[in-house]
């Protein structure tokens, strides 16, 4: 295990130079990507760019990632919020599917629904998280 700070302090980034990581691109893979991409713009409101020919590159939040132990290679993506049971409230108001919200040791989840059909999980952790707040 790499040492850390302690639970719930902060360990500052490195100073940025060129050569350093600038951000994080995330694919998503969709078999409607117009109607996704349409959800993303529309009912999330991400800001985006058009990167030529309508292709859109949407702007996310600030980011965190975690290594969770497991024997195989998976991937998952939570967007976070403060207030999941508002933010639930908030997304049914505007059509939007969403689970059952759910209870785990690390904060309160749901998933919502694209209009794929790709489900992307929501969360309101209740962790220290590497964002600051």
């Amino acid at each position: 295990m790499l040492p850390s700070a302690g639970p719930g302090s902060f360990v500052a980034e490195a100073a940025y130079t060129s050569a350093m990581i600038t951000g994080t691109h995330l694919l998503l893979y969709s078999t409607d990507p117009d109607a996704d991409r349409a959800f993303l713009r529309d009912v999330l409101s991400f800001g985006h760019v058009d990167a030529g020919g309508g292709w859109l590159i949407f702007k996310l939040p600030p980011a965190e990632i975690a290594v969770h132990p497991d024997a195989k290679f998976a991937t998952e993506l939570y967007l976070m919020c403060d207030d999941v049971r508002a933010q639930v409230k908030a997304l049914e108001a505007k059509g939007v599917a969403c689970a059952d919200i759910e209870q785990e040791r690390w904060g309160l989840r749901t998933a919502i629904t694209l209009p794929s059909g790709a489900r992307l999980g929501v969360y309101q952790p209740t962790h220290p998280t590497a964002l600051g707040r």
